[in-house]
């Protein structure tokens, strides 16, 4: 699918049509991403250690606003994007290793 610039869409159908595109490769990305997630909560219930790191938290949400501010964005916006989807992710983690390790401390006991 050849895409257009938005200066090149003529009519709000041009501009819907990019903006589903751009969404689905935004939800392509967020998926790819929680693959990493996926394996972060795993090496974390490996290594014993805690999903929230908030340092790194930090380092995240500083980047973001540095890449944002060099292409033109909102900084705010993508911290408040981030921000939310972190705090996903960190939930996600803390689930997944407390039923993981519950199980496996269970395993042990048995």
């Amino acid at each position: 699918m050849v895409s257009k610039t938005p200066i090149n869409c003529q009519d709000m159908d041009d501009v819907r049509i990019e903006i589903d595109h751009l969404d689905s490769q935004l939800v392509e990305l967020i998926g790819e991403r929680f693959r990493y997630v996926e394996r972060a909560w795993q090496i974390k219930l490996l290594e014993n250690a805690e999903a929230n790191v908030p340092w790194r938290n930090q380092q995240v949400v500083d980047q973001v606003r540095r890449k944002a501010n060099k292409v033109g964005v909102s900084a705010d916006l993508c911290e408040a994007l981030w921000r939310q989807m972190i705090g996903w992710f960190i939930q996600y983690e803390e689930e997944k290793l407390l039923k993981t390790g519950k199980s496996r401390d269970n395993d042990k006991n048995s």
